[in-house]
């Protein structure tokens, strides 16, 4: 099924709203899922709807959060969730970091207590468009064995930063600490499909190809990916003085219940330490630069961070709109908030 950026967008905002989440919130939510599906990241896009949709229903997001930005340094704050939705309160956030950041030249805000918060290139990409430089990091529920280590402990614990160039190209970096994350198993999922033996194991520590078999997923290249799930969690848990670690609540177990969840937005202006228009110049150099780089056998062509996710958006409107699955479009179509799937499941919905 294809839908047009409004449709698609009308009917996530249209499900959220009727779950009890306002609609200004709902809005702000459902623009980021919209970003997301409509670049080819259907893990963070409609998949999750339903999933948000039974939790606002059952308390567990606060739906008239007192949200409070508090700073605590000339460039340094602290944004309050309240537990309120994630995705709402990382723009709100970042949106004061940008501020921040162009008034001091960099910008640390952490957000604390929040719900999930999504695809953080969402964020990064805000930074980019105003001219600025940044890294945003998330903790998530543990799903990852750490190196060595036989059960779950840290989370898919994503990063991601975002830069300007001179011209209409921005690059946005978005990547799980694991070598793939939750949704990208969950969309599998739902889509009837096998995953590659590389993404996960089972219980038993094995390589798994079902998605519905799935124990725990790995991190990327091996130690050095677990040392970058310690470092996320690190920002955007410990040092957020949030749950940390196998402490960070399940996104499944109990939906009536706020996540209490971290994230973290680092904002600088490159013009603190250079001509802004000659970093500019110098990053759409970059780019080009690694687009005439020789492609290796296989590969059509080396792209720049962010570059394929312009292409598959593109690409869906050339094509009549953004493909959703049609089990997810008869959901948010119908008059039904949430079919009960989600709460009091194990870390994979199961």
């Amino acid at each position: 099924m294809r839908l047009s950026r409004e449709e698609l967008k009308s009917l996530m905002k249209n499900k959220m709203h009727k779950a009890g989440l306002s609609e200004k919130h709902a809005d702000m939510a459902a623009e980021v899922l919209t970003w997301s599906d409509e670049r080819g990241y259907h893990s963070h896009g409609a998949v999750r709807v339903e999933y948000y949709s039974e939790r606002i229903a059952k308390g567990g997001m606060t739906v008239d959060p007192k949200f409070e930005f508090k700073k605590t340094g000339p460039c340094s704050a602290i944004f309050e969730g309240d537990n309120g939705c994630g995705y709402v309160a990382a723009t709100l956030a970042m949106e004061e970091a940008i501020k921040m950041a162009k008034e001091n030249g960099i910008a640390v805000v952490g957000v604390r207590n929040i719900s999930h918060s999504g695809a953080l290139g969402y964020y990064t990409e805000m930074a980019a468009d105003n001219d600025l430089v940044s890294i945003s990091f998330c903790q998530s529920d543990p799903m990852a064995v750490p190196f060595g280590g036989t059960e779950p402990y840290y989370g898919t614990n994503p990063i991601s930063f975002g830069a300007p160039t001179a011209d209409d190209r921005k690059v946005v970096f978005d990547m799980a600490t694991t070598v793939q994350a939750w949704g990208k198993i969950l969309d599998k999922r739902s889509r009837h499909e096998s995953i590659p033996d590389s993404w996960a194991v089972d219980a038993k520590g094995l390589p798994v190809t079902d998605p519905s078999l799935v124990n725990a997923l790995v991190p990327i290249a091996g130690a050095k990916g677990y040392g970058l799930m310690m470092m996320v969690d690190v920002f955007s848990g410990v040092l957020l003085g949030v749950p940390f670690g196998s402490h960070v609540s399940s996104m499944y177990h109990d939906l009536s219940e706020g996540r209490n969840l971290g994230h973290m937005h680092i904002v600088m202006d490159p013009s603190r330490f250079t001509d802004i228009n000659e970093f500019k110049k110098n990053m759409s150099t970059v780019l080009d630069e690694l687009n005439a780089n020789p492609a290796a056998e296989g590969y059509g062509k080396v792209y720049y961070p962010g570059e394929r996710a312009v292409m598959r958006r593109e690409e869906a409107y050339a094509n009549g709109g953004i493909e959703i699955v049609d089990e997810i479009y008869e959901y948010l179509k119908s008059d039904d908030i949430h079919y009960d799937r989600y709460d009091h499941k194990n870390r994979f919905a199961d």
